[in-house]
């Protein structure tokens, strides 16, 4: 006798997973051509999405199609003008072929841009790109029209990188604008642009651009390289992909730069470095970098070179500052004493006369207190933002000292630590020295002057070693090479610096004629 063994009941785990399989073998498969069946499977892969739209139409009298779309990405009215109005009013030529073709009802199309694919999942990626698409019975290829349009940010000034000299436009969140900007600038053939997608959910549309004859074709494959090797959900911006293709990812130095803006992406190119252009963000990336590209501006290169140079010298200065001036103020008021004029020792003394800590946790107390309001007043709406840091480090710092917790010397030496990290025309590498600063702070209250110089030391065998694509950080005090010393401390006038950085630029050296100055 046959036992009947009862059905395993199918849980929601097993219908999800089920409806998963289904999906990823839909969307491999080729379309059949016939409209009704290719309609209904792509329907059902948007189940439940409300914004998933189509239109049926019939072509001739003997071609069934449908439109399909999704509101909000599509410009419903070029639509209807370039895509729907020419089928239905000039739907009699096809009369004229007794076997019409694919591209005999794309050229009935009046859209500046008709693809054509074959196979589900490139139908799905176009729809969740903004596209149009175009599916006739009896075909099995599906047009896709491009007539996306949605709500995007116009071209503003950059907010992260003040404009004093020079071009007030900043990227946006439109990739499309983004690369007309780059294009604007730069007039050849010679510029590159190329596009992959990562994300398997979002399909974030990245690009690659580049000058041929100058970038070197090695770094530009390793570039491919570590992008092609991203595996991830979604990338919402730019900084996802900083992580995955830095050299040293656990280094606080940052070896890639983010910019808004499109001068400083546009002069880098020039340099034989590559930019990467991430949808949705309006931060750019440039590879390879050096410690020095970090530290100077693009509004370097807009005013002459005198007052640029000596403005260049104030930023190196204030870069010991924010790093060391906390530092060498505790190692002295700590253990060197001898260090400092009678009168002022007298003066320092008098002041930490009440204070009950020693100097190193007034230093702490004070720049993690400094931390706080310049995070406050970054998170708080922006009219009110940077009022409450200035009056809040005004009104802590005196009631601190008042209240004898620290002493007046060490809040003007945090303050002024404070003005020194705002000098730096990147924002990573600010952090990076803010956090190095509480490290030789803990060195300088152990061991003094021979702490501060131990991390000297290892900060400075560190950024030896590193790399960036290859790139010595360093270059090219290390390795040295003293043509490209014309552009790092000090700004020559431009008509000397006729050679492209070694590093990133020996494909092509020359940078202008060597007669400008002749005459």
């Amino acid at each position: 006798m046959r036992i009947l063994r009862p059905l395993k009941k199918l849980t929601s785990k097993n219908k999800s997973d089920n409806r998963g399989t289904i999906q990823e073998q839909k969307e491999n498969d080729g379309l059949s051509g016939i409209l009704d069946d290719d309609f209904n499977n792509i329907k059902q892969l948007f189940e439940g999405a409300a914004d998933f739209a189509y239109r049926k139409l019939e072509i001739n009298s003997a071609y069934s199609a449908v439109i399909l779309f999704l509101n909000g990405l599509v410009n419903v009215e070029r639509m209807e003008l370039h895509v729907i109005n020419p089928l239905l009013s000039r739907n009699g030529e096809l009369q004229k072929h007794l076997k019409p073709t694919i591209d005999h009802i794309k050229g009935m199309l009046s859209s500046a841009q008709v693809a054509q694919g074959e196979t589900f999942q490139e139908v799905i990626d176009q729809i969740l790109s903004g596209g149009t698409i175009l599916l006739i019975s009896g075909f099995k290829t599906a047009l896709f029209i491009s007539e996306q349009s949605w709500e995007q940010r116009s071209v503003e000034e950059p907010v992260s990188e003040a404009v004093v000299l020079g071009p007030r436009e900043g990227f946006t969140e439109n990739i499309r604008t983004n690369i007309s900007m780059i294009r604007r600038r730069i007039k050849t053939t010679k510029l590159k642009f190329e596009y992959m997608k990562i994300g398997t959910l979002s399909k974030t549309e990245v690009v690659i651009t580049y000058l041929d004859d100058i970038a070197q074709h090695s770094i530009i494959e390793e570039v491919r390289s570590r992008l092609k090797r991203i595996e991830i959900d979604a990338i919402e911006d730019s900084g996802y992909i900083v992580e995955f293709i830095e050299d040293s990812p656990f280094s606080l130095f940052p070896q890639v730069l983010q910019t808004e803006r499109p001068d400083r992406v546009v002069g880098n190119l020039l340099e034989g470095k590559i930019g990467i252009i991430v949808s949705n963000s309006p931060f750019a990336l440039i590879v390879p970098v050096t410690f020095f590209d970090m530290m100077n501006s693009p509004e370097d290169y807009y005013g002459r070179f005198i007052m640029t140079s000596f403005i260049r010298f104030i930023r190196y200065l204030f870069l010991l500052v924010a790093l060391l001036f906390p530092a060498i103020y505790i190692a002295v008021t700590t253990f060197h004493h001898e260090l400092l004029p009678t009168n002022l020792i007298f003066s320092v003394a008098a002041s930490r006369e009440k204070v009950p800590f020693p100097a190193v946790i007034e230093a702490l107390l004070m720049e993690i207190t400094f931390e706080a309001l310049r995070e406050a007043g970054l998170r708080l709406p922006r009219p009110i933002g940077s009022t409450v840091s200035i009056v809040g480090a005004l009104v802590v710092g005196q009631a601190a000292v008042e209240a004898g917790i620290v002493s007046a010397p060490l809040v003007i030496v945090v303050a002024t630590t404070g003005i020194a990290s705002f000098m730096f025309p990147n924002y990573p590498l600010t952090g990076a020295i803010r956090l190095l600063r509480f490290f030789m702070i803990f060195l300088a209250a152990s061991l003094g002057f021979y702490g501060i110089l131990l991390g000297v030391f290892f900060i400075l065998v560190h950024l030896v070693q590193l790399r960036s694509f290859g790139v010595p950080y360093l270059a090219p005090i290390a390795p040295f090479h003293f043509n490209n010393l014309k552009d790092i401390f000090i700004r020559v006038p431009w008509w000397k610096i006729n050679e492209r950085p070694h590093e990133t630029g020996k494909e092509n050296l020359k940078r202008m004629s060597t007669r400008n100055r002749k005459y």
